[in-house]
């Protein structure tokens, strides 16, 4: 019996690891660039072809897969100004209006490369489906597809780095196949609590020719909210969460 016990150990250790599928990958992916629920402060930064720079600080929260508000803190005109994402609604709420209007995810509230789906981003998981896998060297190749025709980009080519499962290149593609965006991921840093992500979000596009867009994260960290917060009649009141 002790033998054809050792016997089956010895096979079983034999085998080769079984490797993770797209979706596992994908979902990894997500936590390791944000925990579930958190805070986080970043910068974003418009560049001109010309070299002009406008800058925006935004406080933001997150629960769950799909719920995140973000808080204008700069510049001073915009101050004040929070935006809701509750799946694929979007709101922007304007002080001196005092009512939420609705917003698109191809818009930008702050008017660069990125649009509002990028600045509001929810998991991935929650918007595609991994339709294929690849393997690059040190890299996996996800090929992703959306679950629905409200979501920003059709398609996604993602490059995972192997051993830090964060993404490494991002390119965004509309139904047609047309190239829309490309997003890069460096300067990987430890934000504590067991975050270790990238603090700098890249962005260009063949249609926006000579803009860039950047993202600089300065804190994430690990934060739970009750749902009111994440409700029109909140939006308001997001500053009191930084009290």
């Amino acid at each position: 019996m002790k033998k054809n016990l050792t016997a089956l150990l010895l096979c079983l250790l034999a085998l080769p690891a079984i490797a993770l599928d797209g979706t596992q990958i994908l979902q990894k992916v997500d936590r390791n660039l944000e925990p579930e629920a958190y805070e986080m402060l970043r910068k974003l930064i418009n560049v001109e072809p010309d070299g002009k720079r406008k800058e925006f600080v935004l406080y933001s929260v997150k629960k769950g897969r799909d719920k995140i508000v973000a808080l204008f803190l700069a510049p001073q005109s915009d101050k004040g100004r929070a935006t809701l994402r509750l799946g694929d609604n979007m709101w922007l709420y304007i002080p001196e209006v005092g009512k939420p209007m609705r917003i698109t995810s191809l818009q930008s509230v702050t008017g660069g490369v990125f649009n509002n789906a990028d600045i509001l981003r929810i998991d991935y998981a929650a918007e595609y489906n991994v339709e294929a896998t690849a393997e690059e060297k040190d890299q996996y190749l996800l090929s992703l597809k959306a679950k629905t025709n409200e979501v920003a980009y059709d398609k996604l080519k993602m490059w995972v780095d192997k051993k830090a499962l964060l993404p490494v290149t991002i390119e965004c593609y509309a139904a047609s196949g047309m190239l829309i965006k490309t997003l890069r991921f460096k300067d990987t840093k430890d934000f504590g609590g067991g975050i270790k992500r990238p603090a700098t979000l890249e962005t260009d596009s063949p249609l926006y020719k000579d803009y860039k867009s950047v993202m600089l994260y300065s804190q994430i960290k690990k934060r739970n909210f009750p749902d009111e917060v994440f409700s029109l009649n909140y939006l308001p009141r997001v500053e009191d969460l930084r009290k």
